[in-house]
C-alpha cells in the first residue's frame, strides 16, 4: 500500500516536538542538497530505529521512486530503466555526499516522457475503439514489465484508455431506460420505434438520443477532457514538487509514518489537526477559467455572506481595495494563498456567476472551523431508556495553543451534556478515527477512570515513560462501549486498549484495529539550521517513540483485538499497518502498575451474550457475505475490453450490488435526537440541521450502534444485579 493512503487516513500519533540535535553547520547554496543533508541527519540522529544507508537501502529507494512516479508504467521505456539502473547501488553513496544525480536524470527523463505521453494519448483517442474485439487488460501493474518501445507504449496506452473509455461508453448507453427505442436508418439518422422498452444512449448536453457510434465518440471526448485536465495539473507542478517525492521515497524507507512536509504541506497538516483555518470558508477546484467553488463550509464568511454559491468561478483576487490580480491559469495553491488571509482582513473577489454575469464580492476573512472534524453527540432513545453516543473523527488539537479547541475538552463537554440529558450508558465511536494528539488521548481516557496509567512510551535506547491520568475525578462512571474498526488507528488504539486493560468498557468492532503503535514528532527544519538563506524549509514528521499498552504489549501491527468481533466491509481486505511499507515490528515491555476498574462489569457474561446475538443476526451475516464478495472483486485483475462480456460482468456485479443494498435498508428501531444546545443552533443554521438529520438517519441503520446499545443494557442490568447482591450481602 502506498504512502498516500496512510497520509490520507491520517493514521498517525503526534506529540509536541521534543527532539534535540547537536548543532551542526549546514552550508549549501543548493536548497535541494541542503534539504537532503538536513533530512538524512535528522533521520540518523532522531529516528526510533535508524536504518543503515547501504546498498540494500539504495535498491529500495531506486525501485520505490520509479514506482511512485510511474506506477502504471506508461511513461518510462525499458531502455530508460536500464539507464537508471547504473545508479541502483549508488544512491546510498549519493545520499551521504548530497549528490542528486539520480534524481536529476529521472526527473529530466520524466518530463520528456510526459511530453511524449501527451501526444500518445491524443493519437490513441483520435481512433475509434472496437468494443466487439475479444481482448482484455491486466490491471496488476506491479507485475507488468516496462514497454520495450514507443510502439509498445502506445499499445499500453490504447488498452488503458479503452478500459477507461469503456466504462464511460457503458454509462452513456445505459443512461436512460425508455418506453421507446431508436433505430438507425440508412442515412445514419435515428427513427423512433414505439412500444419497446430498451436502453438508449443519451447525449447529456443536448438530452437527445445517440447512436452507439455517437456514444463511442462522446466517450473518447470525455476521456480526453479528463486527461487534458490531468496533464494541465501536472504541468503546474514545479521541480521542487517532484523533489519532495524523491525525499519522501528516502524517508519512507525508515517507516511508513515518517514524512517530510514541504512548507505548504505543513500548513495543510496543521489545518487538518486543528480543524480550523483563517480564510473565506470555501473549497476550490482549478479550472481553465479560474478557481471554481465546489463546496461552501457551513458557518464561514462565504456561507454567512450568501452572495456566492457552488459553481461560481473566481477570476481575480484583490486585497482590501487594491488592484486585483488575475488568477486565470495560476496554480491553485498560489491562488489560494491570495484568497486566504488573517481574520478581519478583506478580500475582493471578481467572480463569474453560474448565470455568466460578473460580480465583485468583498468578504471579511474569519476563522473557519471544519465542523466535520470535531466531536459530535446524539441521544439514543430505546423504549423508555436514553443512551448517549459521541462520534470522534480524530484526536484534534491546535499545536500552537492547546487552550484552544481540542478533542479532550470537546468530548468532556459532550459527556456532561449527555449526562444532563439523562443518558444511562455511553458509546464512544472511534470507527475510521486515524489518531492525532497524544496529550488529548491521555486526558480523554482520564474522563472514565479515577486515576492511573493510560499508555507507556519508549524512546530508542531509553527506558519507558508512563503517561498517567492524575485527576481523581471521574466524569463518566456508567456503562461504556467503544466502537472501532480496521481504520481506528494510533490514538484511537491507545484509548480502546486502556479501557480494555482496565476492564472499564467493552470494545466492539473489527477483529483488530489498524495496528499503529508509533509516536511522531513534527520538527521544523529551520530549528536545526544555524543560518538559512533559503526561506521556509518545511518540517519532518519523525517516528521517535513506540507506545505500549499498560499491560506491556504494543499495539504495533497487532492493534487492539475487539472483545466482540463483528464483520464489516473491510474484514477481508488487506488494510492496516501490516500492509504498509517498512513497518516497525511488534514487541512488549513490562506492564505498568494499574488496578482494574472497581465498578462492576460482568465482562464474560456481557461479551458472551453479545457474541450470541451477533452470531444469530441476519444483518451481520449479510455484511460478512458482502465483505467476502468485495474481497473477491478486489482480487480480479483481468478485465474484458469486449463490450458484451464487460456488460455481462457488470450486470452480474450490479445484481450482486443490488442484493447487498439491503444492508443500508436495515432498521434498528432506535430513535436519535440532537442535544438541546444544537437544537437551538438549528434555527440559524439549516445546513447543520440537515447534516445532523442525515447522520441520525444513518445511525438508525447501523447494526453496530444497535448492538452497542444492547451491550449497554446488559452492563446496566449486570451492575444493578451486582448492587442487589451487595445489599443482601
Amino acid at each position: 500500500m502506498k504512502r498516500n493512503l496512510a497520509y490520507a487516513l491520517l493514521v498517525m500519533l503526534i506529540s509536541v516536538a521534543s527532539c534535540s540535535f547537536t548543532n551542526k553547520s549546514f552550508e549549501n547554496d543548493d536548497k535541494d542538497k541542503l534539504l537532503l543533508d538536513l533530512i538524512t541527519y535528522v533521520l540518523e540522529k532522531g529516528h526510533y530505529e535508524p536504518k543503515n544507508i547501504d546498498d540494500d537501502f539504495s535498491v529500495s529507494v531506486f525501485e520505490d521512486f520509479i514506482d511512485v512516479i510511474d506506477p502504471t508504467k506508461r511513461y518510462f521505456l525499458e531502455d530508460d530503466i536500464k539507464e537508471f539502473e547504473k545508479f541502483k547501488f549508488q544512491i546510498d553513496d549519493q545520499i551521504k555526499s548530497t549528490d542528486i544525480s539520480f534524481f536529476n536524470l529521472v526527473y529530466d527523463r520524466l518530463l520528456t516522457r510526459m511530453e511524449d505521453a501527451k501526444s500518445i494519448y491524443k493519437e490513441v483517442l483520435d481512433t475509434p475503439f472496437d468494443y466487439n474485439e475479444k481482448e482484455s487488460i491486466d490491471i496488476d501493474y506491479e507485475e507488468l514489465p516496462f514497454a520495450a518501445s514507443r510502439k509498445d507504449l502506445k499499445e499500453r496506452w490504447r488498452q488503458q484508455l479503452k478500459y477507461a473509455t469503456l466504462g464511460t461508453y457503458d454509462s452513456k448507453i445505459r443512461k436512460v431506460n425508455r418506453e421507446s427505442d431508436y433505430k438507425e436508418n440508412a442515412d445514419g439518422e435515428l427513427t423512433e420505434i414505439k412500444g419497446e422498452k430498451k436502453e438508449t444512449a443519451i447525449d447529456e448536453a443536448t438530452e437527445k438520443p445517440m447512436t452507439p457510434k455517437e456514444a463511442e465518440i462522446s466517450s473518447r471526448e470525455s476521456t480526453k477532457r479528463t486527461l487534458d485536465e490531468f496533464f494541465d495539473f501536472v504541468s503546474d507542478l514545479e521541480r521542487k514538487d517532484w523533489f519532495v517525492q524523491y525525499i519522501n521515497t528516502i524517508v519512507d524507507e525508515f517507516d511508513p509514518h515518517t514524512y517530510y512536509f514541504a512548507p505548504d504541506d505543513k500548513e495543510k497538516f496543521d489545518v487538518s489537526m486543528s480543524g480550523k483555518f483563517e480564510g473565506i470558508g470555501a473549497r476550490l477546484q482549478k479550472k481553465p477559467e479560474g478557481a471554481k467553488i465546489v463546496d461552501i463550509i457551513s458557518g464561514g464568511p462565504v456561507w454567512r455572506d450568501g452572495q456566492l454559491e457552488v459553481g461560481d468561478e473566481i477570476m481575480k483576487v484583490g486585497q482590501d481595495g487594491e488592484e486585483p490580480i488575475n488568477i486565470v491559469g495560476m496554480r491553485l495553491d498560489d491562488a489560494i494563498k491570495l484568497i486566504k488571509g488573517a481574520k478581519g482582513t478583506t478580500v475582493d473577489l471578481t467572480v463569474r456567476k453560474i448565470d455568466g454575469s460578473m460580480e465583485v464580492v468583498s468578504l471579511t476573512r474569519d476563522v473557519v472551523e471544519l465542523e466535520e472534524s470535531f466531536a459530535k453527540s446524539a441521544n439514543i432513545i430505546k423504549e423508555n431508556h436514553k443512551y448517549g453516543l459521541i462520534n470522534l473523527p480524530k484526536f484534534y488539537v491546535d499545536f500552537d495553543d492547546y487552550t484552544e479547541r481540542n478533542a479532550a475538552t470537546d468530548v468532556a463537554k459532550e459527556v456532561e451534556r449527555l449526562k444532563e440529558a439523562g443518558a444511562e450508558g455511553l458509546i464512544l465511536d472511534l470507527r475510521d478515527n486515524g489518531g492525532g494528539s497524544l496529550k488529548t488521548v491521555v486526558e480523554m481516557a482520564g474522563l472514565f477512570i479515577k486515576d492511573g496509567p493510560i499508555v507507556q512510551v519508549r524512546s530508542s535506547g531509553k527506558g519507558k515513560d508512563v503517561y498517567d491520568d492524575k485527576d481523581e475525578r471521574i466524569q463518566w462512571d456508567g456503562p461504556l462501549v467503544i466502537l472501532v474498526n480496521e481504520l481506528s488507528a494510533s490514538a484511537s488504539e491507545i484509548l480502546a486498549a486502556a479501557m480494555q486493560d482496565y476492564k472499564r468498557g467493552i470494545v466492539i468492532g473489527s477483529k483488530q484495529t489498524f495496528g499503529k503503535g508509533t509516536v511522531q514528532n513534527v520538527i521544523p527544519l529551520e530549528n536545526i539550521v544555524r543560518s538559512n538563506d533559503h526561506g521556509d524549509l518545511g518540517a519532518i514528521k519523525l517516528t521517535t517513540q513506540k507506545f505500549y499498552r499498560i499491560n506491556g504489549g504494543s499495539t504495533q501491527l497487532e492493534g487492539v483485538k475487539s472483545d466482540v468481533v463483528v464483520p464489516d466491509k473491510y474484514s477481508y481486505i488487506d488494510l492496516g499497518e501490516r500492509d504498509q511499507s517498512n513497518p516497525l515490528q511488534w514487541d512488549k515491555i513490562s506492564p505498568a502498575n494499574y488496578k482494574l476498574w472497581n465498578g462492576y462489569i460482568d465482562y464474560d457474561q456481557t461479551i458472551a451474550s453479545s457474541k450470541k446475538r451477533m452470531a444469530n443476526s441476519s444483518q451481520i451475516k449479510l455484511i460478512e457475505e458482502n465483505a467476502k464478495w468485495l474481497k473477491s472483486k478486489q482480487d480480479e485483475t483481468t478485465i474484458s475490453l469486449n463490450y458484451d462480456t464487460y456488460k455481462e460482468d457488470e450486470e452480474k456485479a450490479k445484481k450482486k450490488s443490488e442484493y447487498f443494498k439491503t444492508i443500508t435498508e436495515y432498521d434498528s428501531k432506535l430513535s436519535f435526537e440532537s442535544l438541546k444546545y444544537e437544537e437551538a443552533l438549528f434555527t440559524k443554521d439549516s445546513v447543520l440541521r440537515e447534516k445532523r438529520d442525515r447522520w441520525h438517519k444513518n445511525l438508525a441503520k447501523d447494526v453496530y450502534v444497535e448492538e452497542a446499545v444492547n451491550v449497554l443494557q446488559d452492563l446496566k442490568s449486570n451492575s444493578l444485579e451486582h448492587g442487589k447482591l451487595a445489599v443482601k450481602g
